[in-house]
């Protein structure tokens, strides 16, 4: 489901921002789309934690065929044989913790729909393996929040790096300044700018 915000998004970004209305017009027939439930999501992002999206996706796939649903249940039932799927030992004990959350019903996932945002990385950030970053995708990725500026993700440093810094290294408060103009579709200009490095969106 793409969210329903996304064609006011576009053009009101396009208009604030040349460079952002460039990348977004390269890029006309795709949008942010949101895919699996809410553990499935948050496992992938954690699968995702600290390497490529490529390497991720392998990954991903070999998780898959010892846990084909990704659902918590089937996580646990398959949690000795998530390491030789490529994960690191601390990567399997942290969806195995978040699959035992879910299992346990200490997380709330029906509550976050009505939630804010800060309110909902709050309650994320207490799972192990889950930080700010994880937290972020999930907003993005499974709840479509139109608003959250990752400043903490390589690959908007990356994109803000080349198309607003020369290629500069550019600073955490340097982002956050940048991002004022794109308020209340930041979401929005982080996929785009995302796309401009890598046009194949990433199935969270």
């Amino acid at each position: 489901m793409t969210p329903a915000y996304w064609l006011r998004a576009k053009r009101a970004l396009a208009r604030r921002d040349a460079v952002l209305a460039g990348i977004i017009r390269a890029h006309p027939r795709i949008a942010l789309v949101r895919r699996g439930q809410p553990f499935k999501t948050l496992a992938r992002s954690i699968v995702g934690q600290q390497i490529s999206v490529k390497a991720a996706e392998s990954v991903w796939n070999r998780v898959l065929a010892v846990a084909p649903e990704a659902s918590p249940e089937q996580m646990l039932k398959a949690r000795r044989r998530l390491f030789a799927c490529g994960l690191s030992q601390r990567k399997t004990e942290y969806i195995v913790d978040l699959a035992r959350h879910f299992a346990d019903g200490s997380i709330h996932a029906r509550d976050w729909p009505d939630m804010d945002d800060e309110a909902v990385i709050a309650e994320l950030i207490q799972v192990r393996g889950i930080g700010r970053w994880t937290a972020e995708m999930f907003l993005i990725f499974n709840l479509l929040r139109p608003d959250v500026l990752p400043l903490d993700d390589l690959g908007l440093q990356k994109a803000i790096c080349r198309h607003y810094f020369e290629g500069a290294r550019v600073a955490r408060e340097q982002i956050r300044v940048l991002g004022a103009n794109w308020t209340p579709w930041r979401s929005v200009a982080t996929w785009y700018l995302w796309r401009s490095l890598d046009p194949v969106p990433v199935e969270y």
